[in-house]
């Protein structure tokens, strides 16, 4: 009895253990596929999309590629908006379009901290790309990273950190990417002008600043595919945006996130300032009732006319040098070059001279039927003016006007002085 059971009890731990080799291999063969998926995804690329910030450079926020390898420890940012402002003339170079910007890789988590810190919210968009498409993206990148690749010539409208991201994608999918709209058509009512305003909005100044740099094919129509030099465009037609090949269509954007929210009580606001079209108008009531003091008393005050035509010719020899020499698109031709100018500045001690002497100034002339022209041709100039530009036409025109008005009086007196 005792050897049967012995027996019995050897068959059962047999029949156990078998039936734990069995069920191993089950497991073993049942978590293969599992693994050869996280292998495969453990690659991730995605774009991202950084919110405005207050620096004039940043306001329209900014572009950069993730590249996240889970099972090698990788999570590096390619970001093509590296600049180095203490660079040697670098202001004369940015302003002649001859900026040269680079590709650079950080650290996810410091990439991240140092817009958290900025207060500018970050989007991630994951790229849904095949295993063949993310190894192609990831040598892109690298061979873009080598020092003697990493340096590109830097361009505001056509060439910079939110076009190159593009680029590399489209490059890495192939004729397999499908956008929604239509990216070639220029009837989008669009134009660089009218995206520049859209981001600028709460930034007064620097919107006039660039309106007075940009010229008249700044307000020419482009298509959407021009539009995507600003991120958020780029990120709205991502989002979009399709893959067709032979497995079927699948979309670009597999699943978007934010891993920085920016609340509103943390944004920042730009400083409160009188705006450049108030500005300018208090300006021109100024100098409006200046003159008509001048004119009763008989008084030239050369000292209003050195400031605002010396002011005047400064801004002209930058926008000169832009329109003439500078690399940077939609910077030529700039109609309002007929305001500010640089002979304002070249002609100003002549000018200074008869104005001081009561005599009538041939500059003051000429100057006084350019701008008379400008104004009343303001609503055909093929240009987007500033609302600011007209006061401060009208300041010169008014100081122009009101010279050759007491020249021509002093002239007057003169004569009948002879005449007696």
């Amino acid at each position: 009895m005792c050897r049967k059971s012995l027996k019995k009890m050897r068959k059962q731990v047999q029949i156990f253990i078998l039936a734990i080799l069995l069920g191993s291999l089950a497991c073993l063969q049942a978590q293969t596929p599992q693994q050869k998926t996280l292998t495969e995804d453990s690659i991730r690329l995605s774009l991202l999309t950084c919110g405005p910030g207050q620096e004039i450079y940043s306001l329209f926020g900014h572009t950069a590629i993730r590249y996240e390898d889970r099972r090698r420890g990788i999570d590096v940012v390619f970001n093509y908006g590296l600049f180095n402002f203490q660079s040697s003339n670098f202001i004369l170079r940015f302003t002649l379009g001859e900026t040269d910007y680079q590709l650079g890789a950080m650290n996810y988590r410091h990439f991240l901290a140092e817009y958290q810190l900025d207060n500018r919210d970050v989007w991630e968009q994951t790229l849904n790309l095949t295993t063949e498409e993310k190894q192609k993206l990831i040598s892109q990148l690298q061979e873009n990273y080598r020092p003697e690749n990493r340096v590109y010539r830097y361009n505001f409208f056509y060439d910079n950190c939110a076009t190159r991201p593009r680029d590399q994608v489209e490059r890495a999918v192939g004729n397999s990417l499908r956008y929604a709209d239509d990216m070639t058509t220029t009837e989008t009512g669009r134009s660089f002008r009218d995206i520049v305003h859209q981001y600028c909005e709460g930034h007064p100044w620097a919107q006039f600043g660039i309106d007075l740099c940009i010229g008249s094919k700044a307000d020419c129509p482009i298509s959407r595919r021009q539009m995507m030099f600003a991120p958020f465009y780029l990120k709205d037609f991502f989002a979009k945006a399709t893959l067709a090949d032979s497995t079927g269509i699948r979309p670009l954007v597999s699943l978007t996130e934010q891993p920085v929210v920016i609340s509103d009580e943390d944004r920042q606001l730009s400083p409160a300032c009188l705006p450049p079209l108030p500005a300018a108008t208090l300006l021109f009531i100024i100098v409006g009732a200046a003159t008509w003091y001048g004119i009763r008393r008989q008084k030239s005050l050369w000292g209003i006319d050195l400031m605002l035509f010396a002011a005047a010719g400064l801004s002209g020899c930058i926008l000169s040098i832009l329109a003439l020499f500078s690399q940077h698109p939609a910077v030529s031709p700039n109609y309002v070059l007929f305001v500010f100018h640089p002979l304002h500045l070249i002609c100003l001690p002549w000018m200074l001279r008869k104005v001081r002497k009561k005599k009538i100034s041939r500059y003051m002339q000429a100057n006084f039927a350019v701008l008379t022209l400008f104004i009343l041709l303001l609503a055909v100039i093929p240009q987007k003016i500033n609302p600011a530009v007209l006061p401060l036409a009208l300041c010169l025109l008014v100081r122009s006007a009101g010279n050759l008005l007491l020249s021509h009086q002093q002239t007057m007196i003169r004569k009948r002085r002879i005449r007696r």
